[in-house]
């Protein structure tokens, strides 16, 4: 009788032990899409708005959609957003058991990607004629330190004469993703990049350029040298100067002096509030900064808005529609201007169209090999 109850019971511990080793055995399951998000309800709508700061795709190039991003930016009273891909992606190294969603995520490099300029430009080229007039698409995927960037940006609106309407984000220093991003940092003045920006003011597009004032170790814009020197040696070129100079754990305490400084300087500027300056400078205690607020004011057609959101767009509407606590603060022309306006003003009236070259296009010729 014993020995009937106690068999059942061993048979069964065994059975255990063998499907745990099976379990050790076989690797765990690792989700390589982003986990499902809950969409966030707008706020009502307060004012006409224009995104000048949208990645359509994120750091391994997957996006929810241009016409996902047309629907929280209707939702969130965004009438036009100025659109770019992702110049670089964020490699899932073998040592890593979990893909990488963000370029922080992990000590994994970076690499330079320039077919995102193409995912984005067959996201919107798949949209209605009617839903494509909403955005304006962005050049970006070249490495800014490399001389043969010109030809990718040439190539680009070859491929798609009357499509792009600008060149950028171009990444430069960037805090922790130059350092985890291969090969040579890209600078503001590099030789590679004056070339891009002759072929901007020919074409008459902006640049959008993410160079860094300085680093996370110093507070002195120890940088800010390398993109003033290209606003002042290219003064024919529209600059964009992404989040006014800063990233994460930047912190320069004379960036407001120095904006105010370039503005009154340079009036080919404009400056980017986006992403992480909103909450290292412009708003103190859930109040604008007065100082900040006084600088609009002072340069009401040179400030514009952006959500810098990268692929995924469930909680576009409250990063865009923070920016009501500064507008609420401003007089309602200047308000209208930074929201909306200013952005547009600074984009061609069409796409980009190379010119007809003058003398014949000269390509590489493929050298005979003897022995």
């Amino acid at each position: 009788m014993k020995i009937t109850l106690v068999l059942p019971i061993v048979l069964s511990l065994a059975v255990t032990a063998l499907l745990a080793r099976d379990l050790q055995k076989t690797p765990a399951t690792v989700t390589t899409q982003p986990p499902p998000v809950v969409p966030v309800q707008p706020e009502p709508v307060r004012y006409s708005m224009a995104d000048c700061h949208l990645h359509l795709v994120d750091f391994l190039q997957r996006t929810d959609g241009a016409a996902a991003a047309l629907r929280a930016m209707t939702q969130s009273g965004v009438t036009d957003a100025v659109v770019s891909g992702m110049p670089v992606v964020k490699q899932w190294s073998e040592s890593e058991p979990q893909q990488p969603q963000y370029y922080l995520e992990d000590d994994a490099r970076c690499y330079w990607y320039s077919a995102t300029d193409m995912l984005v430009a067959r996201e919107i080229q798949s949209l209605p004629e009617a839903d494509r007039q909403h955005f304006h698409p962005i050049i970006c995927g070249f490495n800014g330190a490399d001389r043969n960037a010109v030809d990718h940006v040439r190539r680009m609106i070859e491929w798609n004469p009357g499509f792009w309407q600008g060149i950028g984000e171009v990444m430069t220093r960037h805090d922790d993703l130059s350092a985890l991003t291969y090969g040579e940092t890209p600078r503001a003045n590099n030789a590679a990049l004056h070339r891009i920006y002759d072929l901007a003011a020919e074409l008459d597009l902006p640049v959008f350029v993410h160079s860094n004032a300085s680093s996370v170790w110093k507070r002195e814009p120890i940088y800010l040298h390398e993109f003033e020197e290209a606003v002042t040696k290219h003064p024919k070129t529209k600059f964009v100067w992404c989040h006014a100079g800063i990233s994460r754990r930047v912190d320069v305490p004379t960036l407001m002096q120095e904006i105010d400084r370039m503005l009154a300087t340079y009036s080919n500027l404009s400056i980017d509030i986006s992403w992480v300056l909103y909450d290292t400078c412009l708003v103190k205690d859930g109040k604008p900064a007065a100082e900040w607020l006084a600088l609009f004011e002072k340069y009401p057609a040179r400030f514009i808005i952006g959500s810098d959101k990268v692929g995924r767009f469930h909680d576009y509407a409250p990063v865009m529609q923070r920016y009501y606590l500064l507008l609420d603060a401003m007089k309602s022309e200047t308000a209208k201007r930074i929201a909306h306006d200013n952005v547009l003003a600074i984009l061609p009236k069409q796409g980009a169209v190379l010119k007809p070259a003058i003398t014949p296009e000269i390509r590489q010729v493929v050298p005979v090999l003897t022995r």
